[in-house]
């Protein structure tokens, strides 16, 4: 089992940037594929980007591609979300997640085994 806890999140104007960062803990990180997912108010929980227990490949939204990049550091157990030239419609709780195959790269987030408690983001225009 795996314990996921996000941070990073907060209040950002339209235009700027913030990186989120998920910390682990329990079984080897490396045996996980991570993916971070978002939810607005009223709407269902969407993919944002997944990386491989590697590092080798990464997937993101069409949203938000060209401007949020995933990535994770293994020997520290964590896994980040940069996000750049931030907009009001990525205003969202941001969740980390964990897929006990870390090799492949799944945007469904019924196919993730454990979640994080999430990180609000809010984007002011």
């Amino acid at each position: 089992q795996v314990q996921l806890v996000e941070s990073g999140g907060g209040l950002v104007q339209a235009g700027g940037s913030l990186t989120l960062s998920c910390a682990a803990s329990g079984r080897t990180f490396s045996s996980y594929a991570m993916g971070w997912f978002r939810q607005a108010p009223g709407k269902e929980r969407e993919f944002v980007a997944v990386i491989t227990g590697s590092g080798g490949i990464t997937l993101h939204a069409d949203s938000v591609k060209g401007r949020f990049t995933i990535s994770r550091d293994n020997a520290k157990m964590a896994v980040y979300l940069q996000m750049n030239s931030l907009k009001p419609e990525d205003t969202a709780v941001y969740y980390c997640a964990a897929d006990t195959r870390p090799f492949l790269a799944t945007r469904s987030p019924a196919e993730y085994e454990y979640w994080g408690r999430g990180t609000q983001v809010t984007v002011s225009s």
